[in-house]
């Protein structure tokens, strides 16, 4: 099995430790390749960033349709692009907020997540809501990091997190944490250990999720909206869209 694991920004240290921590948790057989967009935001923290990084997505969605991909994950925890991205495959694309959701729901009744930034704290709302998940989440915590501060200064880095993950543990009523950004997944076990509660991280969670679709024979399904996109043409820098037609 071959899972494409695509880390929206284009930060290679983050590529790096994104597919440290994915080949750490993979099935034995399961061939790992840790991607970046060729352009884009070295880190995603807006509105704007997601939007710039999605088109990156489906680029690294259309390199695997060539590469005999068996499904797909998308590393970012604002999951950018991730309709898109089922639209051009029959191969599962898993993102990883809606991944770190759903595995958090199946330890504990109620989990809070800690973020990096307040604003992408909100995003993380938007995300609860559109997945059905708003009700199991206590609260949604930042940290008030930038995202390569967990690249460039790990060490304080780590310590703002922890400190947030305790304040969730003693003043939320809950029993997980959602870690709420993929350059966080290196991160995972040290944070239980601190912290005395299960931790879910979505790019792990999101290789797991993707392992276990593939085994059950699922895929993307192409009847309503995540058909094929309809081919035409498209201009200017998005040229080479036009005619779109499924590689496999």
């Amino acid at each position: 099995m071959r899972i494409r694991v695509i880390n929206p920004n284009t930060t290679s240290a983050m590529t790096t430790a994104i597919g440290e921590a994915a080949r750490r948790i993979a099935a034995p057989g399961t061939e790992i390749v840790a991607t970046q967009p060729d352009g884009g935001p070295v880190s995603i923290e807006s509105h704007f960033d997601e939007a710039i990084s999605a088109v990156g997505v489906v680029d690294e969605i259309l390199h695997g349709e060539r590469d005999a991909t068996d499904a797909y994950v998308i590393a970012c925890f604002g999951d950018p692009g991730l309709l898109a991205g089922r639209e051009l495959t029959r191969a599962p694309v898993v993102g990883i907020a809606e991944a770190a959701f759903h595995m958090a729901t199946l330890i504990s009744t109620r989990f809070s997540i800690v973020t990096t930034l307040g604003r992408t704290a909100i995003i993380a709302e938007h995300l609860l809501e559109q997945y059905g998940f708003r009700h199991h989440c206590r609260r949604v915590r930042a940290a008030e990091i930038p995202v390569l501060d967990l690249e460039e200064n790990g060490e304080n880095a780590f310590g703002r997190i922890v400190d947030e993950c305790r304040r969730a543990r003693d003043e939320d009523g809950i029993g997980a944490i959602v870690l709420g950004c993929g350059g966080m997944a290196k991160l995972t076990d040290a944070i239980s250990e601190a912290v005395g509660l299960p931790v879910v991280e979505g790019v792990t969670a999101g290789v797991k999720l993707a392992e276990a679709l593939v085994g059950l024979g699922l895929g993307t399904s192409k009847h309503g909206d995540l058909a094929y996109p309809r081919p035409k043409a498209f201009t200017g820098r998005f040229e080479g869209y036009s005619g779109l037609r499924p590689a496999r």
